[in-house]
């Protein structure tokens, strides 16, 4: 932080409610969004209300730094970046103010997707629909005069803008709608009219060159729309300006917007989709050109590379995607009736399929799930496009062109000339209704001889566009991306845009070198950073021990603290680009739990990822990793692996934070609550020695205050009973603890801290169940606990010594027939996913990590296999199932809810409400603990209301958590087959037991 920034930062925390960041570690985390682009900005202010906008407004102008709104920072032109004061309305400013008959009014930072949700209630929506629907903001909507695929029928947003309540560049507030214009305004303290008057007067002057310089294509947000501000009024013969629309698309050049009132739609009663598939790219272009006659809602062409992407990523699409399919368009039809949009859509099938012969084939779909299907092939367009392997990343900077759609077929016939003549293949996807093309040219940016490309690409292709009176920005923003190339477009009409641009902003402080080039920022220079210095690895054998007294590495060195390659490392850091995508908080998706209580930045998952980019590109010392700042953020990251499930890149955030916690406490060492918790199968095993007094303890509020002054577990949590002794211990007794050499199935139980401690009970209830399906079971005395608090935790130097120990172990009993089960889907994930990270690319731990399931899998598939016995009793009972985050990491579906629907009379029900909270031992310590039931709120309020007997689950800290917000037992559903096999009749006492304060049953 230098000496401006430190003023800055003392300076605006004196006058405002909200948050001020200029440090180094946040102005990366702003540094870039899901461009190409790269700009450092001075620091980060997050207004809290309206008057802390005016203050950082007020504060910037009598300074003249530079002021940059965002939202998601989800923008592909670098709108949002500059070197300035980032404004960030996303984490507190998300407020829907009001919802009316055919209105609504909100604050920048409400999400559309979360507005839709509100204003489905009432049977209403916001009608424009971009791509990123799920993360946007409303600012942004407005910003970019946002639309999407359902143009036709909807528009775009200034079709809906109705009044804006702004902060001008001098620090006053105006509402802003339409306007008669009125040099006089200015003495009643109204700028509306005297802003009114002066751009009445620049239409008035440029009204020939306005005319001239108007695009023929359907969509156009280049420049200042300045067409159809004038509005005729019969009251008064001036008429009004409509300068709400005028802002709808100045990227917060002119104003900056903190309250909007916009007009919503009805929900359409009645809509189908349909793929249409064709064995050329051309083809399906002149099909889309032939449509355009037709009422349609929506139509998307996607070409091969895309295709082939779905096929490969997900089952659903490898069957309905024919293999020799070129390109798709997906075609939307609304109606009155069901039978009103099929005939639509057959009338279409009729036309292109059979008639003209043009597509190959179809895929109709009128069920609102198949379409949303359908749907997600183009949703996740974009990000799923950074799954492709190799340094040519597809980049977006001429992905917004919008051609007239009878010129579509031409124009991309001679787009894909000019590619292969400049060697760059690309991926094409487009809005085919309205003419709209998202060209991405796969170029690589680390490579000098490459960069030049954008600019000769650029200057080609938008050349093409003019000649068929297209536009160079049809739906994104012209940020860094197409601003330099906006005189091309407008000609004389840049005059206008400058002074419209000096009346809003005569100081040029709203997001300078936007809108209005500036010879300045040429394409090249902000390039985000792709290139990495040489990281040397630090090998396992000489990693440093866990200790705070070592020197700290020079911070131009990095060692590597997992088992990859230093460009493994960057390349995983490097697939993140920026889509945002883990911003989500749809409740259907299990993205980023810790960002979903508490939308910030820091906490998402893309932050993470750029920060990791950042120190391995040199914007951040190598020495940050090792800093309290950085382990804080890192620390966000709770190993869920849902970001790496759920991102449309893959990028593996889980592995790149278990790498920075590992060097971070390979040098500092762990903080001491962060030690009970890594070595809490040691704790637990001196509890079970003495379980009458640690039994007490846990139930004692006096010893739970002490307990969480010294270990750091919550208060309030409600903590499991310990057994006496390990079950380890029994089992041995059992004479379970030596292998056989017996034909037939055969499992070795992999026992984790929970069961082997806290509820041997299911230990013995999966033992039972084994052997009452002639399992033969093994259960080593011998075995470690899976040490996933360590991994999440940083502690690698002791969980790399337990991975060893088990591999060891575990991979001679695979020798010897067994397959390797446990109870917990924590304990699995280890064997299968971490220990590999930790000891590399061995063949012991490649056949443990084959030869592991978690415990319902393997009863699945041994049902599978008809091995399995069901002389299952009735249980008469609706539970309530929870998948912990573990199990889909395990991505082996749901196997537990397959095997709880052989029990007859069992009401079983999915719970999608996203994770519990739980965490591993995240929930459990003070720190975390109200953070951790806001995350699992929703799971606990369906259990209070949902009419359930029983919860279940596989992962037990997901139990405690189960149990700790509602009144029923939660059960592991090994428990569930164990009674149903009447195996267990005691499993009957424990669910209709009370619930207690603090322990769970």
């Amino acid at each position: 932080m230098d000496a401006e920034q430190l003023r800055i930062r003392d300076d605006l925390r004196g006058q405002l409610d909200g948050d001020v960041h200029c440090d180094d570690l946040f102005v990366q985390m702003y540094a870039s969004d899901a461009s190409i682009f790269e700009v450092p900005p001075l620091g980060v202010a997050l207004p809290r209300h309206r008057d802390d906008v005016v203050a950082i407004v007020r504060y910037a102008a009598e300074r003249g730094i530079p002021l940059f709104p965002r939202g998601a920072g989800t923008g592909l032109a670098g709108d949002s970046l500059g070197r300035g004061i980032v404004v960030d309305f996303s984490k507190h400013m998300r407020r829907i103010v009001s919802v009316g008959e055919d209105h609504v009014v909100v604050q920048p930072g409400v999400v559309l997707a979360q507005l839709n949700d509100r204003l489905a209630r009432s049977g209403r929506m916001f009608g424009p629909d971009p791509a990123n629907v799920e993360v946007t903001t409303m600012g942004s909507v407005v910003a970019l005069d946002a639309s999407g695929s359902r143009w036709p029928a909807y528009g775009s947003t200034r079709r809906h803008v109705r009044e804006l309540e702004v902060v001008l560049a001098d620090g006053q507030v105006t509402r802003l709608s339409q306007h008669v214009p009125d040099v006089d305004a200015e003495r009643r303290d109204d700028p509306a009219g005297t802003l009114a008057a002066g751009v009445a007067d620049i239409i008035a002057r440029h009204q020939h060159a306005i005319d001239e310089r108007r695009t023929r294509s359907l969509v156009d947000r280049s420049g200042y729309r300045l067409h159809d501000l004038w509005k005729s009024n019969d009251a008064d013969e001036r008429g009004t300006i409509d300068l709400a629309r005028l802002l709808v698309g100045s990227e917060g050049t002119l104003a900056i917007v903190t309250e909007a009132t916009l007009a919503t739609v009805a929900l359409p009663e009645h809509t189908g989709s349909m793929l249409l598939f064709f064995t050329s790219l051309s083809g399906a272009a002149q099909a889309a050109a032939e449509l355009s006659m037709h009422t349609l809602r929506a139509c998307d062409l996607m070409d091969r590379r895309h295709l082939s992407l779905a096929r490969e990523t997900n089952p659903r699409y490898e069957f309905l995607i024919p293999a020799e399919a070129e390109a798709v368009l997906l075609v939307e039809c609304g109606g009155e009736s069901e039978e009103e949009v099929l005939q639509a859509l057959r009338e279409i099938e009729h036309l292109l399929v059979d008639q003209r012969r043009m597509a190959s084939s179809s895929q109709l779909a009128l069920d609102p799930f198949d379409s949303d299907v359908l749907w997600q092939l183009a949703r996740r367009y974009v990000p799923t496009l950074y799954r492709l392997r190799g340094s040519s990343r597809p980049v977006p900077f001429v992905e917004d062109i919008a051609v007239p759609p009878q010129a579509l077929p031409n124009f991309l016939q001679k787009s894909l000339e000019t590619l292969r003549r400049h060697q760059v293949t690309a991926s094409i996807f487009g809005h085919a209704a309205h003419g709209q093309l998202h060209i991405r040219p796969f170029i690589d940016l680390t490579d000098p001889e490459e960069v030049p490309k954008l600019r000769e690409l650029a200057e080609e292709l938008y050349g093409y566009t003019w000649e068929v009176g297209g536009t160079i920005s049809g739906e994104h923003a012209e940020g860094y991306s197409r601003t330099p190339y906006a005189a091309g477009q407008h000609g004389p009409l840049m005059a206008a845009f400058r002074e419209v641009k000096s009346l809003f902003d005569p100081r040029g402080i709203l997001n300078p070198g936007k809108k209005i080039p500036a010879d300045s920022v040429p394409l090249e220079t902000p390039l985000r950073r792709v290139t990495f210095p040489l990281l040397d690895r630090l090998e396992v054998d000489d990693a440093p021990p866990q200790s705070s007294s070592l020197k700290r590495p020079p911070s131009s060195l990095i060692q590597l603290q997992l088992d990859w390659r230093p460009d493994e490392m960057t390349y995983a850091a490097r697939m993140c680009n920026g889509c945002g995508a883990c911003r989500t908080q749809e409740a259907e998706s299990r993205m980023c739990p810790t960002f979903r209580p508490a939308p910030r930045e820091e906490a998402s998952p893309r932050a993470k990822a750029n920060l990791a980019r950042a120190i391995l590109t040199g914007a951040l010392p190598a020495g940050a990793v090792l800093e309290e700042a950085v382990k804080e953020v890192c620390d966000l990251c709770i190993h869920c692996h849902m970001c790496r499930l759920e991102c449309p890149a893959n990028v593996d955030v889980p592995k790149l934070m278990a790498e920075a916690k590992g060097s971070y406490v390979a040098v500092n060492g762990l903080r001491l609550h962060d030690w009970f918790i890594t070595n809490i199968d040691v704790l637990c095993g001196y509890a079970s020695r003495f379980p009458n007094i640690a039994n007490w303890a846990i139930r004692s509020r006096w010893a739970r205050w002490v307990i969480e002054r010294t270990l750091g577990i919550a208060q309030g949590r409600k903590l499991p009973r310990f057994t006496r002794g390990p079950f380890l211990e029994s089992s041995t007794q059992a004479r379970l603890a030596k292998p056989n050499r017996d034909p037939g199935e055969k499992v070795l139980l992999f026992v984790d801290t929970f069961a082997n401690f806290c509820d041997s009970q299911l230990a013995k209830a999966f033992v039972a169940v084994l052997e009452h399906n002639d399992v033969s079971v093994y259960i080593p005395d011998r075995q470690y606990e899976a040490g996933m608090p360590m991994i999440s935790q940083g502690a690698l130097g002791p969980a790399r010594l337990l991975a060893e120990r088990n591999v060891a172990m575990l991979s001679e009993a695979v020798r010897q027939g067994y397959t390797i089960v446990s109870t917990e889907p924590s304990a699995i994930l280890a064997l299968q996913r971490e220990y590999a990270h930790l000891l590399g690319d061995d063949s012991d731990v490649r056949l443990v990590a084959e030869n592991s399931m978690e415990a319902t899998q393997y009863l699945w598939r041994l049902h599978q296999k008809g091995r399995l016995r069901l002389d299952f009793q009735p249980l008469e009972m609706t539970v309530g199932y929870h998948t912990p985050c573990h199990v889909k990491a395990l991505e082996v579906g749901v196997p537990s809810v397959n095997l709880m629907g052989l029990i007859p009379k069992l009401d079983l029900r999915l719970i999608e409400k996203g994770c519990s909270g739980a965490a591993g031992l995240f929930g459990f310590q003070k720190k975390n603990y109200r953070t951790s039931l806001r995350i699992g709120l929703p799971l606990i309020t369906e259990l209070r209301k949902g009419g359930y007997r029983l919860g279940v689950t596989e992962c037990s800290t997901c139990r405690i958590q189960m149990e700790q917000g509602a009144s029923m037992a939660t059960l592991h559903p090994v428990k569930l087959v164990a009674l149903a096999y009447g195996l267990m009749p005691e499993l009957r006492q424990l669910i209709d037991s009370p619930a207690q304060e603090l322990v769970v049953r």
